[in-house]
């Protein structure tokens, strides 16, 4: 039975909610309307072996291919995939706020966490949820009913980021709680300590996890185009500045693209997926990448 969640909720509680759940489900429908048959869809399991027809199997479990060639009737069996298991994190820290679009850093993040969770729940596999700053927020186990969708969206939409980041922390808790391997999907901007983020997932990934970094920035983060004099507020707690941006841009620019040249050579190092994600993209960027990500993934397993 449908856990009736909302009637615990304040109306604007409510109202995140739906909106989310609208935003998720409108995204991941007209992806999938686009795509024509990919190897990614309908692909839960992977195949064993074949044994021979017994009677009560399943007769669409029959492979005709062999019939037709040996006139006997073999059921194809099949494993479990393991990299079926996700977990989101999701970064719901202060810098999460920032925005300059329709939608801000953490709204564009639990977004594009929402269509994720909308689109694995729908191929049935299993989705859990974790939301972090300083400290692990909330935890949502991974389970696959369609149901459980309700549970991943009021988790998102009940975070107000306030605090700053500490990523190690956080990374080493999910580590040591998220025993079965599966796919980790962190949806952050990574303004947080680099080696303490690498330390970290590393540590993930040697307890056998798939990683994905889905870095979400803004476009003025990306392209710094301010005019005029502007007052900055610094991210988690390093103050305010007002001055002329067009004096900063140069010195700017060069620090993001040190930045993001430095989070891509680690990441391809580490053998981690990798993507910068602007806000202003059509919010199934985040849906291509996984498709992409896991089509490689299975076609990696099956070489």
């Amino acid at each position: 039975m449908t856990q009736d969640y909302r009637k615990f909720l304040l109306p604007e509680a409510i109202s995140r909610i739906s909106r989310l759940e609208i935003r998720a489900r409108s995204i991941v429908e007209g992806f999938l309307s686009g795509l024509h048959r990919s190897p990614f869809f309908g692909q839960s399991v992977e195949f064993a072996q074949h044994r021979e027809y017994a009677p009560g199997d399943d007769v669409r479990n029959i492979d005709w291919k062999v019939w037709s060639k040996t006139d006997k009737y073999y059921i194809k069996q099949y494993e479990e995939d393991t990299n079926l298991r996700t977990t989101l994190l999701v970064d719901v820290s202060e810098s999460m706020q920032f925005g300059t679009g329709p939608l801000n850093k953490y709204e564009y993040g639990c977004t594009a966490a929402a269509a994720l969770a909308y689109l694995l729940l729908k191929q049935q596999d299993s989705v859990g949820l974790v939301t972090f700053d300083d400290a692990i927020r909330s935890k949502v186990p991974a389970l696959s009913k369609r149901t459980h969708l309700n549970s991943l969206l009021s988790a998102l939409a009940a975070e107000k980021p306030a605090q700053k980041t500490d990523i190690y922390d956080v990374l080493k808790e999910v580590a040591e709680t998220r025993s079965q391997k599966g796919t980790i999907i962190l949806i952050s901007d990574l303004f947080v300590n680099r080696e303490s983020l690498f330390k970290g997932l590393r540590l993930l990934q040697y307890r056998g996890h798939d990683l994905m970094l889905l870095h979400i920035l803004d476009d003025q983060e990306l392209d710094f185009d301010y005019a005029g004099t502007t007052r900055f507020e610094g991210m988690e707690e390093t103050g305010e500045l007002v001055c002329d941006p067009r004096s900063l841009r140069e010195g700017y620019l060069k620090a993001m693209h040190e930045f993001l040249h430095d989070v891509k050579r680690r990441c391809a190092r580490n053998k981690f997926d990798y993507q910068t994600i602007r806000t202003s993209e059509y919010l199934d960027a985040a849906l291509a990448h996984y498709l992409n990500h896991r089509i490689g993934m299975q076609q990696s397993i099956r070489q």
